[in-house]
């Protein structure tokens, strides 16, 4: 019974109560104390289910359903997988970069020793979700060709190295893509921490500096010698091909609990 209807009656029952004889006026008044807690009940109960209604949209059940249909996919298609990809194991058993993921983090960082030099190398997921897919008459056009390296999408590394007898950061800003790197520019720093620092203080500090020329504007000759001192610091086509592919699998991984994550609260 809704808190209108039970006002109405309320105001009915009072009514009558009045336009009855004088004579049995106690009585009357009597039945009115006994009518009021009832009708403040019903108005009370009324609106806690009315309160219960508005918490909850007409949508969230389908979409639930959705949600779940989704994860359940992702789901048996991880479990059909093995859990640890035969390129990652055998990235891990080279023992050279160390793997840095945080589980939630769409930023990827590698970390390795090289003489007394640290390199470390940050790349982010996002990258392939904004990767555009080729227009079938160009698919078309390749086939029959040499064949398409199977990750053809570019993804942003960025390197910073630095010595432990020295001063300062390298860092270097390339682009991943079919199986290499690709410089776009390299920096100095003078202050270690500000080359490696991801904080936006020091991001707002590098902008006001010189970074160096473009790249492909360097003498032939030194880009050359630059492309030779990188590739003997591990930063090298094997290296080009698992970052699109570790890629991948993280972003799999994050898609599966962000799926999690959402119906969870949809169905709170």
């Amino acid at each position: 019974m809704s808190a209108f209807r039970a006002l109405r009656q309320l105001t009915a029952s009072s009514s009558r109560a009045v336009a009855r004889p004088a004579a049995r006026s106690a009585p009357l008044r009597l039945a009115t104390v006994q009518l009021a807690p009832r009708a403040s009940m019903t108005a009370a109960r009324a609106f806690s289910v009315s309160a219960c209604r508005f918490s909850e949209g007409s949508t969230d059940v389908v979409l639930a359903q959705k949600l779940a249909e989704e994860l359940k996919y992702e789901k048996e298609a991880i479990a059909e997988a093995p859990a640890e990809p035969e390129f990652l194991k055998t990235f891990k058993e080279q023992g050279i970069w160390e793997i840095q993921d945080v589980t939630g983090n769409d930023e990827v960082t590698l970390v390795r020793k090289f003489g007394n030099e640290t390199i470390r190398l940050m790349f982010s997921i996002a990258d392939i979700q904004n990767a555009e897919e080729e227009p079938e008459y160009e698919q078309e056009e390749g086939e029959g060709g040499e064949d398409q390296p199977l990750h053809s999408y570019p993804i942003r590394a960025s390197f910073s190295i630095t010595k432990g007898n020295a001063k300062g950061s390298i860092n270097i800003d390339t682009m991943c893509q079919e199986g290499a790197f690709i410089i776009d520019n390299m920096s100095y720093y003078p202050d270690a921490q500000l080359g490696t620092e991801l904080t936006a203080e020091a991001d707002w500090k590098r902008r006001g500096l010189y970074i160096g020329p473009q790249f492909d504007t360097l003498d032939v000759s030194v880009q050359e010698e630059i492309e030779k001192w990188v590739q003997e610091r591990g930063i090298n086509d094997n290296l080009a091909t698992f970052i699109p592919e570790y890629s991948e699998f993280k972003e799999q991984k994050e898609y599966v609990r962000w799926l999690d994550n959402v119906k969870n609260f949809v169905d709170a």
